[in-house]
């Protein structure tokens, strides 16, 4: 079973060439390497992850602590913090990491630490009803890309299909989330509303029509950005994002068939109970 969840997910992608970097031959603690889902394609050949690979520390007490803390679950930043804990490759800053490659981190180290076994709650998409279901992650595998249109600036065209804009754009990274979710906690405290959507691409949409002024951005992303051109936008951005496919096969119990749904992760992924 761990030749398998290695071979399907930890290094589910050859390593990347590119410059090679320094690193201790060993650690205090037991450590896997992870390939990445981008490949390191999305990086500068500066960036330590370029190589397409990350070293990891497996999960240990330390880690069950970050991720039973009451403060840190209260804050919800559990998860960050274990992403911060597990990370041991040399000059890799956390932040840099684009949401795919995170995720790809903090799936195979849960695998790593608790096994493929995933017993989660689904709601029967017919019925509507609550199911409980066991997920193997093991057969969880690396999202098919065209990984020509992937660079090393993380910059993007896209053409707004409606209104007939020229944007660039980016795929966020790790540090991006944090700042969106800051961004969206504040905004909800002061306006009593959600603006998930407008805060997020205003991170995301870094040029329209060639001006890269935040202002600029701003506005058009309030008053502009028509809903077609939205949706346009958010697929062409999940067809090109490297990641993991994160679907699991369900199959009804009412009526035998089987459809792919999005695996839940709920509070027991990363700790699951005894």
């Amino acid at each position: 079973m761990e030749e398998q969840i290695e071979k399907q997910v930890t290094r589910g992608l050859a390593p990347q060439t590119a410059p090679q970097y320094s690193a201790p031959k060993s650690y205090p603690f037991p450590t896997e390497i992870i390939s990445l889902p981008s490949k390191g394609l999305v990086y500068p050949e500066s960036n330590a992850l370029s190589k397409g690979e990350v070293t990891v520390k497996l999960m240990t007490a330390r880690e069950e602590d970050i991720l039973t803390s009451a403060a840190l679950i209260r804050k919800g930043i559990q998860l960050d913090k274990l992403l911060e804990s597990i990370v041991v490759e040399p000059g890799v800053n956390i932040n840099d990491l684009v949401i795919g490659d995170k995720n790809a981190i903090l799936v195979t180290s849960r695998i790593l630490a608790f096994g493929p076994e995933y017993a989660a709650k689904i709601t029967d998409p017919l019925d509507r009803e609550e199911v409980d279901i066991t997920i193997d992650l093991s057969n969880i595998k690396i999202k098919e890309v065209d990984e020509s249109i992937l660079n090393r600036d993380n910059e993007y065209d896209f053409f707004l299909p409606i209104s007939k804009t020229n944007i660039k754009f980016k795929l966020i990274t790790h540090g991006d989330e944090m700042i969106i979710n800051k961004d969206i906690e504040a905004s909800q405290k002061a306006l009593k509303t959600s603006n998930e959507i407008t805060t997020r691409y205003r991170r995301i949409i870094i040029e329209v029509d060639g001006v890269r002024d935040a202002g600029t951005i701003s506005n058009f992303v309030t008053n502009r950005l028509l809903a077609g051109d939205s949706k346009a936008l958010r697929k062409y951005i999940s067809d090109i994002s490297p990641d993991l496919d994160l679907k699991f096969d369900y199959t009804s119990p009412v009526t035998g068939e089987t459809e792919a749904l999005r695996i839940p992760f709920g509070i027991g992924f990363f700790y699951p109970a005894d």
